[in-house]
């Protein structure tokens, strides 16, 4: 009976033409910054790291040397760590000083609870047959993996970053072996965190069969009713019980909007994929 229901809920949000708002603005612009500088940090750390590859000689050629890769590569981690930056200051400001509810815990927190650990187990079991799909609320447990891999990746590969760029003043404190090992570890963590944007964040995020050929929603800011049922159906459920499903609603995106986003992320991901290419086919041979 219960399952005769939501087909039919389905059916009906399906034809409503309704859309919701899932991004703000403030969010989208976060995440434009966000994924251009880290194609941007990825365009110019390859090259620096597989200096000897042919294909790193002729675009290092091309831009006027490695120096200028460098200078290009330094300006990507200044601009990503100011919108870290800044993102730190906005939770810290909604959780801590405004003492906002459901920044560190609950249903729209990117906090990882237990629920994410059973909604993990039992997506396992689906992939395989064994039980249902499971049921999502706002974040998925691939969304919050995603969103601290960015806190351990500043933490990680920024401060090795930027221990190399400032050298002579990390040295004060640290001794020479450190100085050495920032160099492997901003090295081998940057290609990790390469590898995994451009393969598994990609896969997940736009070439599942939810969102095949490419999810929107983070250009666009909002989704329609069809999908936001289908992908956290128990955030839906939620929002219709509490009275607030009608305040998140948005207005349909506009074609130019819809036009931009696609051509804008099919060559984020053309690069990423590029770059993933020429990663392994350097670092085998």
């Amino acid at each position: 009976m219960l399952d005769l229901e939501q087909e039919a809920a389905a059916r009906q949000a399906k034809g409503s033409g309704r859309f919701f708002t899932r991004f703000t603005r403030e969010q989208r612009y976060m995440h434009a910054v966000l994924f251009t500088s880290f194609l941007g940090l990825a365009g110019t750390g390859l090259p620096l790291r597989f200096s000897d590859s042919i294909w790193a000689r002729g675009l290092a050629k091309g831009v006027g040397g490695f120096g200028a890769i460098l200078f290009f590569h330094k300006v990507f981690a200044v601009v990503l760590s100011i919108a870290f930056l800044l993102h730190v200051k906005e939770i810290f400001q909604r959780g801590i000083m405004h003492r906002q509810k459901g920044i560190f815990w609950g249903p729209n927190s990117m906090v990882a609870n237990w629920k994410d650990v059973k909604d993990l187990v039992a997506h396992l079991r689906w992939f395989v047959g064994l039980g249902k799909r499971p049921q999502f609320d706002r974040y998925a447990y691939w969304e919050k993996f995603d969103y601290w891999a960015v806190f351990w990746g500043m933490i990680v590969i920024g401060f090795s970053g930027y221990a190399m760029w400032f050298a002579p003043f990390f040295a004060h404190f640290l001794p020479g072996w450190a100085l050495n090992a920032v160099l492997v570890i901003h090295s081998e963590e940057g290609l990790l965190a390469i590898l995994f944007i451009f393969s598994i964040h990609f896969v997940n995020t736009h070439l599942r069969p939810d969102s095949f050929p490419m999810d929107m929603v983070v250009f666009t800011g909002v989704e329609s009713e069809e999908e936001f049922r289908h992908k956290r159906p128990m955030e839906y459920e939620r929002l219709v019980k509490e009275g607030k499903l009608e305040a998140r609603l948005g207005e349909a995106p506009q074609t130019w909007l819809v036009n931009f986003s696609r051509v804008v992320g099919t060559i984020a991901i053309l690069i990423g994929l590029t770059l993933l290419v020429l990663t392994l086919t350097a670092y085998f041979s």
